[in-house]
């Protein structure tokens, strides 16, 4: 085996085996070998840019902003399409869970090309402090769905503010 079949860049290229007449391959467990690299190449090849992985490198979703403030956390799920009536909104033991199932809009013997998601989804947001489950909101308005969590008593005497003082005070 040619040390260049081992290298993925070089795979491309068709190169000249010692003994072989017009780059004809030596025999055919190696351009078996070599057709098999090929593949891989390019299946893989699509995966990249910001397309779903098979090696589990796809985004989760929905995409999830979280703010913060002294009494209250705000989650907000970005869920376009959907309707208030197809997500769920579950808190328990300072987890958030936001699950649904987003449902196409035409049958799939009508749609030649899509690149939007579909089907069940399950977004778990563990908290790092304990929330007032009785007080959780939660509102649905443009395809985006907002959680507010109050923090419990508790979480809130935990919070302290501590001084960020400039180079010239000591």
């Amino acid at each position: 085996m040619n040390m260049r079949d081992l290298i993925p860049w070089g795979r491309t290229e068709r190169s000249m085996v010692p003994g072989t007449m017009r780059g004809e391959e030596m025999s055919p467990f190696m351009t078996l070998h070599r057709e098999m690299n090929r593949l891989f190449d390019d299946v893989f090849s699509r995966f990249e840019g910001g397309m779903p992985s098979l090696l589990g490198r796809m985004p989760a979703w929905p995409s999830l902003e979280a703010t913060e403030t002294d009494k209250e956390v705000r989650i907000s799920a970005e869920l376009p399409g959907m309707d208030e009536k197809d997500i769920e909104v579950l808190v328990d033991d300072d987890v958030l869970t936001i699950r649904g199932e987003k449902k196409a809009e035409t049958e799939d013997k009508e749609r030649r090309f899509s690149e939007r998601y579909y089907g069940r989804f399950e977004r778990v947001v563990p908290l790092p402090f304990a929330v007032e489950e009785d007080k959780v909101e939660a509102s649905f308005n443009n395809g985006v769905l907002t959680v507010t969590l109050p923090k419990s008593d508790k979480a809130q005497e935990k919070t302290k503010r501590i001084t960020v003082n400039g180079k010239g005070k000591k």
